[in-house]
């Protein structure tokens, strides 16, 4: 795996948060490794070993991406959802940020029938076929339509599985990292002091409420796709 510096540095992270975890009274033991102090009834993550962990994620998803591999970013948290589909958007990624409905990975046949029937419908309302159709199938259809978008848009082109899944809240998104698991798709996830750092191939300890801190973190990785597709595109 290539070795490259991603400028990550401790202010930074210290200024988003990133070293805020849970109540002390909350906490998975499996952390302990990445917990530096207590103060005032709230764990202190070590952010050496964060530097350390999210360092080796760039360097994963850039190689990855040299290569024209695909990524799934998965973030269902509400005030994190523009953040997600915003930054999968920007280094061409397939998103999941509404709800992670069981089986989009496991019961891949399903989801690719489900993807084809949202491809379809967009294209005949698009060549304007609805135009055509009663007021009560056009609602219908249009309901559909909508509903597919809200949860299936950010994956609407994917056509195969991804070859990295990004979790950006393992607690919200556990059914997301076990299907991976079961499936054997290397995943990065963050975790914070309440979480198993064991279910991801690369945990980043980082405070996984705070905006700011998922914003820097998620940040880091997409510069690090977008830099390795962009090396991918000039070696083609």
């Amino acid at each position: 795996m290539t070795r490259r510096y991603w400028n990550i540095n401790l202010k930074e992270m210290i200024e988003a948060g990133v070293h805020f975890g849970h109540g002390i009274k909350k906490w998975n033991p499996k952390m302990a490794p990445y917990i530096s102090a207590k103060r005032k009834g709230t764990h202190i993550i070590n952010l050496a070993r964060t530097a350390r962990f999210l360092s080796e994620a760039c360097d994963l998803v850039f190689d990855a991406a040299s290569q024209g591999k695909s990524f799934l970013i998965v973030g269902t948290k509400k005030r994190a959802t523009d953040l997600v589909a915003s930054a999968a958007i920007r280094a061409r990624c397939h998103y999941v940020n509404k709800k992670w409905f069981s089986g989009i990975l496991t019961n891949w046949s399903i989801t690719k029938t489900r993807l084809s029937q949202f491809r379809d419908l967009r294209a005949e309302e698009k060549m304007g076929k609805f135009h055509h159709l009663p007021k009560r199938d056009v609602a219908i259809f249009k309901r559909k339509l909508s509903t597919l978008q809200r949860y299936l848009g950010g994956i609407k082109y994917m056509t195969r599985l991804p070859d990295i899944v990004i979790v950006l809240d393992q607690q919200k998104e556990y059914i997301a990292l076990r299907e991976c698991a079961i499936l054997g798709i290397p995943t990065i996830s963050l975790v914070d002091t309440n979480c198993d750092p064991d279910l991801a191939n690369i945990s980043i300890p980082a405070n996984d409420d705070t905006m700011t801190s998922i914003r820097l973190i998620l940040n880091k990785l997409v510069f690090s796709i977008c830099e390795g597709r962009s090396l991918y595109i000039r070696n083609r």
